[in-house]
C-alpha cells in the first residue's frame, strides 16, 4: 500500500525469485533501500503537514542511518542541527517523546574536555536539558544548560544546522540528474536564512532564529560562549521555520506548547475511551490513540490521518478509508474528513500519466519539488483498484454508525461516481470484476494494498501479467454495492437500492466461481489477464470475509486456513502461507505481518461466528505490541514464527507510526465486543460479546450514539458468561447484550 497499501512501488521487496525475472530498473525507482542500521535510535514529531525524524540525542543528521530531518509538504526544511560541547558531542542521559506525542524530551551531559592534553571540563559538569516540538511548520526547541558542579565552569555550546531542501523522494534514494540552486544568509545577530530556488521555480526557506543572541553567528553555526557559576544556569531557544514563517522565540515557545494541548483536548473531547484491566493492554491503546491523533492533519476538506512517518506523511486514499474504518466507533469524525477530503480530488477525466479516470478515488498526493515537475507521478495519483469501492464502503459504513444521512446526500453524486466507475473504467475488460493494469511506467505496477512488485503470483512464483482482478478488490464491491444500496432506501431511493442488491448478488455468483480454488482450499489470490487464477494461499482471502462476500461453508474452510501454522506465526497472521513459492518472512508483503491486515480478517472471522480465531488474532498482535518500543505498532514486522522468551522479528524499513497500524487495535475490540450501533431504535448493542481473559474487565467511556453518550463497563464471569454494567447515561439511548444462536461457534484449528 503506501503505508502498507500505498507502499508504491516505493517498498519493493528484494526476495527471492524463482522465476529468475530480477528486479527491473523501472521496479526499482521508488525502492527503499536498507542499508544498515542506525547508530542512533529515531525519534518522530508530527504536526499537520510538518514532520520531523531525530536521533535519541535530539539531533538531525548528527549521525548515519536515519532519514533525519524536518521536513514540510515532501521537502526537508532541515537536513542538520547539532548540538556540541566544546566541538564534543554530549553524552546521552535519557530522551524520550511524551506519551501524547506532543515533545520529545532529552537529557544531555558533558563528556571529558581535553585541552592541552588536560582535562578542562570534568563528565557530568553540564546538564542540558531539550524540549522540542512541532506547530505551524516550525520546529521550537528551548535548551537549558546548566552547571551542576561545585565549581565555575566555561564552555562554548555550538548549534550546527545545514539543509539541503531535498525531496522526500531523493532522501528515500532517488536519484536526480539535476538541482536547484541553494545558499545561505545571516540576516541578524539571531538570524539566518537557508534558501533553495528548484527546478520548478519555487524559491523555498528555512529561517532560524536563536534567542538571546549568540555569541557568535554564520551561515552554519551559532555559538555560544558560556560562564556559569555552580547551579547556575541559561536558557536558550531556537526556531527554525520552513516558508519563511518565524515567530518570536520566547513567546511562541511558551504559547505555541499550550496551544498544542488545548487543540489535542479539543480533538479528543467527543471520542470514545477504552480502558481495561490489563497495564500492557492500556499501554497500547494509549499509545495508538496517540498516534493516531498525531497523523491527522487539518486539511480544508477536516482532519484527514495521513498514512504514516516518515515515508508517507500525507494523503493516501486507502490508508485513510480503512484508518476511518478501524476508528469508526471510537471516533466517527474522522471519517467525516476523509470523506469529504477524497470526494473533492475525486477523479474527473481520463490521464494517463496519474492513472486517473472519472469518478476513481485518490490513491496519494504528493507536495515537493519532484512531484511538481513530473519526476514521479504521484502529486496526485489514482494508481489504486480498491480505493474506489472502500470510499463506498466507508460511506455507508458511516452513515450504519452516525445516522448522518445529510453528510451521506451531499456526498451521494461522489458516491454514484464511484459506483459508475466500478462498472465503467474500472471493468477493463467487461468481465464483472474490477482489475487494474497501470497506464504509465511510471506507475505502480500493483494496485491492490499489496503493491510491490513481486506480490501478485502463480503458484510456480511467476509474475502474474495484467489486467488483473484481486480477491479482495471484488469483495469490496460487493460491500460498497450492499452499503449503498442501504443508504439508498434511507434517502428514499427504493429502486436504486434494489438494483444495488441486485448488482451486489450476481457479483456474489460470478465470484464463487471464479475465484474459489479448490486445489487449495480457499479463493485464489487473483485472476491474471487470461482469466488465470493465482492459486496462491494469502491473507487476502480474509477479506472476502469481512465484505461477507463469501458462502458460509467457504468461509469456514478460509477461517481454517488462515488459523493454521502456514498463516499463523504465533506473533498474527502471515501475508502469505508458508511452503508458497514467494513465501519469505522477511519479505515486504509476501509472508510478513500486517496489524490492519489481521484486523480486517479478524473482522471477518467475527461477522462469521468464528469468534475464538478473534481471540487468538487480538492476544497475538497485543503481544507482539508488548515487545516493540514504547508499545507502539509498525506498519508491520517479520513472519517468523513465535519462540518462548523472544519477542517479534521487526522489519527493518516500517514506517512507525503508522495509522492503519496504530488504528488496527480499535477493530479488533469492536469485533470482540461485537458493536453494533442502531440509530432508530436508540440501542447499542453488544452481539456475543467475548472479554479476552488477559483483558480482566474493559471499560468504554463516552461511547456516543447521535447526541447520547454512555459509559459502559464489561466482562467474562465464570463459564464464559458476560456481566454489563452501565456506568452512566446521558440522553436517549439504551446499551443490550445480544446472544445471537445463529451466530455460532465453528470448530477452528488454532495452533501456533
Amino acid at each position: 500500500m503506501t503505508s502498507g497499501s500505498e507502499r508504491s512501488a516505493e517498498q519493493t521487496s528484494v526476495s527471492s525469485d524463482p522465476a529468475g525475472d530480477g528486479l527491473q530498473a523501472h521496479e526499482l525507482q521508488f525502492y527503499i533501500p536498507a542499508i544498515g542500521p542506525p547508530s542512533r535510535p529515531r525519534r518522530t514529531l508530527k504536526h499537520d503537514d510538518t514532520f520531523a525524524v531525530f536521533d535519541s540525542h535530539g539531533d538531525i543528521g548528527a549521525t548515519a542511518g536515519g532519514p533525519d530531518g524536518l521536513f514540510d509538504h515532501d521537502t526537508r526544511y532541515l537536513s542538520h542541527l547539532e548540538l556540541l560541547i566544546d566541538g564534543a558531542q554530549p553524552l546521552l542521559l535519557d530522551s524520550a517523546i511524551r506519551d501524547d506525542n506532543l515533545s520529545f524530551y532529552v537529557d544531555l551531559t558533558n563528556p571529558d574536555i581535553f585541552i592541552d592534553g588536560k582535562i578542562a571540563l570534568l563528565k557530568d559538569s553540564i546538564y542540558i536539558s531539550r524540549t522540542i516540538y512541532l506547530k505551524d511548520g516550525s520546529l521550537r526547541e528551548r535548551l537549558e544548560v546548566s552547571n551542576q558542579s561545585a565549581e565555575e565552569v566555561r564552555l562554548n555550546l555550538s548549534l550546527a544546522f545545514a539543509n539541503d531542501f531535498a525531496d522526500i523522494f531523493e532522501v528515500r534514494g532517488v536519484r536526480r540528474a539535476r538541482r536547484g540552486a541553494a545558499w545561505a544568509q545571516v540576516l541578524a545577530a539571531s538570524a539566518v536564512a537557508l534558501y533553495y530556488r528548484g527546478l520548478d521555480g519555487v524559491l523555498r526557506e528555512t529561517a532560524l532564529s536563536f534567542e538571546p543572541d549568540p555569541s557568535l553567528l554564520v551561515d552554519s553555526v551559532a555559538t555560544y560562549s558560556l560562564q556559569l557559576a555552580p547551579r547556575q544556569a541559561r536558557t536558550i531557544f531556537l526556531t527554525a521555520a520552513s516558508r519563511g514563517r518565524l515567530p518570536k522565540s520566547t513567546q511562541s515557545f511558551f504559547s505555541g506548547l499550550t496551544g498544542l494541548h488545548r487543540e489535542l483536548a479539543a480533538t479528543t473531547h467527543d471520542c470514545a475511551h477504552v480502558e481495561t484491566s490489563d497495564p500492557t493492554l492500556n499501554a497500547i491503546l494509549w499509545r495508538s490513540t496517540a498516534d493516531v491523533r498525531m497523523l491527522l492533519t487539518k486539511t480544508p476538506e477536516g482532519l484527514y490521518p495521513y498514512a504514516g512517518i516518515p515515508w508517507y506523511s500525507t494523503s493516501f486514499g486507502r490508508d485513510g478509508v480503512i484508518t476511518a474504518l478501524q476508528m469508526l466507533w471510537f471516533d466517527p469524525s474522522i471519517a467525516v474528513g476523509v470523506l469529504k477530503r477524497l470526494a473533492s480530488y475525486q477523479g474527473i477525466g481520463h490521464d494517463a500519466r496519474s492513472d486517473c479516470e472519472p469518478g476513481k478515488i485518490l490513491h496519494e498526493m504528493r507536495g515537493g519539488e519532484m512531484a511538481a515537475l513530473g519526476e514521479i507521478p504521484f502529486g496526485l495519483y489514482y494508481g489504486s483498484v480498491d480505493a474506489t469501492p472502500l470510499f463506498v464502503v466507508l460511506a455507508g459504513y458511516y452513515a450504519r454508525r452516525t445516522g448522518d444521512l445529510a453528510l451521506i446526500a451531499e456526498l451521494w453524486p461522489s458516491i454514484e461516481r464511484a459506483l459508475a466507475w466500478i462498472c465503467g473504467p474500472g471493468d477493463i475488460d467487461g468481465d464483472g470484476f474490477i482489475e487494474y493494469q497501470r497506464h504509465t511506467e511510471k506507475g505502480l505496477v500493483n494496485q491492490g494494498w499489496k503493491d510491490s512488485h513481486d506480490s501478485v503470483f502463480h503458484a510456480d512464483g511467476r509474475l502474474a501479467e495484467g489486467p488483473i482482478a484481486l480477491v479482495e478488490a471484488q469483495a469490496y464491491v460487493y460491500a460498497a454495492r450492499r452499503l449503498a444500496a442501504a443508504c439508498a432506501r434511507e434517502l428514499g431511493m427504493e429502486a436504486r437500492a434494489a438494483e444495488l442488491v441486485r448488482e451486489a448478488q450476481e457479483l456474489r455468483d460470478r465470484f464463487e466461481a471464479a475465484f474459489w480454488c479448490e486445489e487449495i482450499g480457499t479463493y485464489a489470490l487473483a485472476l491474471d489477464g487470461e482469466k488465470r487464477q493465482c492459486k496462491v494461499r494469502t491473507s487476502n482471502a480474509g477479506h472476502a470475509l469481512y465484505a461477507g462476500i463469501a458462502r458460509p461453508d467457504r468461509a469456514e474452510r478460509v477461517a481454517n486456513g488462515l488459523l493454521d501454522t502456514d498463516f499463523f506465526s504465533g506473533w498474527g497472521l502471515r501475508t502469505v502461507a508458508r511452503g508458497e513459492s514467494r513465501y519469505n518472512p522477511m519479505s515486504y508483503h509476501n509472508g510478513s505481518i500486517w496489524p490492519h491486515d489481521n484486523a480486517i480478517i479478524a473482522h471477518g472471522l467475527g461477522r462469521y461466528g468464528f469468534k475464538r480465531g478473534v481471540a487468538l488474532v487480538f492476544e497475538s498482535l497485543v503481544r507482539a505490541a508488548s515487545y516493540m518500543e514504547a508499545r507502539r505498532i509498525p506498519e508491520l514486522y517479520c513472519g517468523f514464527r513465535r519462540r518462548r522468551g523472544r519477542g517479534p522479528t521487526l522489519y527493518p524499513a516500517a514506517c512507525s507510526p503508522q495509522a492503519w497500524a496504530a488504528s488496527a487495535p480499535f477493530l479488533l475490540i469492536q469485533t470482540m465486543l461485537g458493536l453494533e450501533f442502531d440509530h432508530k431504535a436508540r440501542q447499542i448493542r453488544l452481539v456475543n460479546p467475548d472479554v479476552p481473559a488477559f483483558a480482566g474487565e474493559i471499560v468504554l467511556r463516552n461511547l456516543s450514539l447521535g447526541d447520547a453518550r454512555v459509559d459502559i463497563a464489561l466482562r467474562q464471569e465464570a463459564r464464559s458468561a458476560i456481566s454489563l454494567h452501565v456506568l452512566r447515561t446521558v440522553g436517549d439511548v439504551q446499551v443490550s447484550l445480544v446472544f445471537d444462536p445463529d451466530v455460532r461457534e465453528h470448530p477452528l484449528s488454532a495452533r501456533g
